[in-house]
């Protein structure tokens, strides 16, 4: 037990350090002074990003969309490289082709479609339907509390058509307030697999075999109609008495802002409904 403690305690200090981008990025890119926001300034490419570190086996880089920009076709891209960004003579204009075409590299390109939305009337998988009140991800041996993963999108005037993807913990993968995240998990064979989080489900492995014998860092290629995004910190270990109270708070509202006549302080009540 001792060395599980050290081991959360090691890989929390380790995520805080990682969760910011690398100094060098595409030439559209501008970042906030801390380095954990990026914007493209100006057209729909040179918007390559990585992160700071390379990630241990496990570790998750997650970003948050934050801004759109209409006109565009394409959205956010995220992967792993083993290519050291300090290294790049020029940063790729694109991630997919021209990074992948360097080699060492995978990136996955995100879609609407790719966390299992319901549309149509179609009825929610089982699998969907069951996992929003999990407190943990699992993936292979990687245990992740599941709350920081989630987007959620905040309650206004055409809140309660997204009250039961807000329930569910989903929004749309493209969606401003969307949670992206990328990891790779070592496998029997010295190799690993990169597995894509998005909003707090697992789209099982996006590419396989690739090597652990050298540093995988990040890869954030802020394009199209995705303008700017976020780096969130994940902390490992277990989930928050707040966060506990918010999942069996949410599971049993009706409509969200429902919470406003619950007898709950209101920092708790803001968390239940937004953050």
């Amino acid at each position: 037990r001792g060395r599980l403690k050290i081991a959360v305690a090691a890989m929390a200090a380790r995520c805080r350090l990682a969760a910011r981008f690398h100094r060098v990025h595409g030439a559209n890119v501008r970042l906030d002074a801390s380095r954990t926001r990026a914007t493209r300034v100006e057209s729909f490419a040179n918007g390559l990003c990585f992160s700071q570190e390379p990630l241990a086996p496990g570790q998750i880089f997650l970003v948050e969309i934050e801004e759109k920009e209409l006109g565009w076709c394409g959205h956010l891209r995220v992967g792993l490289t083993a290519h050291d960004p300090q290294s790049l003579e020029v940063v790729p204009e694109y991630s997919l082709p021209d990074l992948v075409n360097m080699g060492d590299t995978w990136v996955f390109a995100i879609t609407r479609s790719h966390n299992r939305v319901v549309v149509d009337g179609e009825e929610a998988p089982a699998r969907a339907r069951g996992l929003p009140w999990e407190p943990f991800l699992l993936i292979e041996q990687v245990r992740i509390p599941r709350d920081t993963l989630v987007g959620r999108s905040r309650p206004g005037r055409y809140s309660h058509i997204l009250d039961d993807l807000y329930k569910m913990n989903v929004l749309p993968a493209t969606a401003r307030r969307s949670r992206i995240g990328v990891l790779y998990a070592p496998q029997p064979d010295g190799t690993a697999d990169m597995h894509i989080i998005i909003n707090g489900e697992d789209m099982g492995p996006s590419a396989r075999h690739l090597p652990t014998t050298r540093p995988l860092y990040a890869v954030v290629d802020v394009f199209a109609s995705t303008k700017s995004v976020r780096v969130i910190p994940v902390e490992y270990g277990f989930p928050s008495l707040q966060t506990l109270c918010r999942l069996v708070i949410q599971k049993h509202i009706v409509h969200r802002l429902a919470i406003d006549g619950l007898d709950l302080p209101p920092p708790l009540k803001s968390f239940c409904k937004h953050e």
